[in-house]
């Protein structure tokens, strides 16, 4: 098993918009074990690769007892909004209502390269859209209205985990050798 330590709030790796990924090779194939690993020891519904400190286009899910992972993903996203809990692995014992699209169909690959379409509602919607934003650099808490973001933040400065040192990006043999760009 390859646990990776996760990334917390205020690493600027979670602000950086992932690079795509170009080369579907065994490293790729490594990273989503890792991603896959660290996940479900967590435990959490998805983890996407800059939480690991790599700035991929990478995530993985586990919603349902239905596993996954989709690289370079592009999202359709329903009219329809949903509201509901929303926590992140990055930003521990915190969660917070938060509206998204109830229904979702995600374009990608899988780690081979292989087209792949993940379509969902509720859960799996709210987890694709989720793990997406975290590809963009964007965190849940950002879609907060105003007053209950600053509950948030305010939260978070208060939390056991807030303002540790910031660890370095991992090195990765990809195009962008890990680095947040």
């Amino acid at each position: 098993m390859a646990v990776q330590p996760i990334r917390l709030f205020g690493d600027p790796v979670l602000r950086t918009p992932a690079e795509p990924v170009r080369d579907f090779d065994k490293e790729l194939r490594t990273l989503v074990k890792d991603l896959t690993d660290t996940m479900l020891d967590a435990p959490g519904v998805g983890l996407a690769a800059p939480q690991l400190g790599v700035a991929l286009r990478v995530f993985t899910y586990c919603v349902d007892d239905v596993l996954g992972h989709l690289v370079n993903p592009s999202l359709d996203l329903t009219e329809e909004q949903q509201d509901g809990e929303e926590g992140c692995l990055s930003l521990p014992g915190l969660s917070y209502d938060t509206k998204r699209a109830y229904g979702v169909v995600a374009k990608g690959w899988n780690m081979y390269g292989d087209p792949v379409t993940v379509e969902g509602t509720e859960l799996l919607a709210r987890c694709v859209q989720h793990e997406t934003d975290h590809l963009d650099g964007i965190l849940f808490i950002d879609r907060l209205d105003r007053e209950t973001r600053k509950q948030a933040l305010k939260a978070i400065r208060e939390a056991e985990w807030s303002g540790g040192p910031v660890p370095n990006v991992k090195v990765s043999p990809h195009n962008t050798y890990g680095r947040a760009l």
